[in-house]
């Protein structure tokens, strides 16, 4: 089951990358930068996962017992992927409000023609 999610992962990031690269309407390339940034999660999600674990609460049963924690589940990528979908978010509302503002200005957002009227 976790193969699924590498290869989901694995083809949001291609997908994504597809996008920005031969897009030329902005809106859809700052979409194309969004799905790359939600497939790095799913990535980095996927590796903290432990097939058969439970959550990282220790008991003081446990610890005298002498559980491994190899049957807990790493909460480090979840923690840096919350924090990445929150940065995530902000980065796309600033990259849409340039894009509004590049409209004003050009009264397109067809990127080779900002890139042509230079002024």
């Amino acid at each position: 089951m976790i193969i699924v999610n590498y290869i989901a992962s694995i083809i949001l990031i291609v997908l994504g990358f597809y996008t920005v690269c031969t897009k030329k309407n902005l809106i859809k390339i700052v979409l194309g930068l969004g799905i790359v940034d939600y497939g790095v999660n799913m990535l980095i999600v996927s590796f903290g996962f432990n097939e058969g674990a439970t959550a990282p609460i220790y008991q003081l049963s446990d610890l005298l017992n002498g559980v491994s924690p190899q049957f807990f589940v790493d909460p480090v990528p979840q923690a840096l992927t919350l924090t990445s979908i929150v940065i995530g978010a902000c980065v796309d509302a600033m990259a849409l409000s340039l894009v509004v503002m590049i409209n004003r200005k050009y009264k397109t957002v067809n990127a080779d023609e900002v890139r042509r009227l230079r002024g």
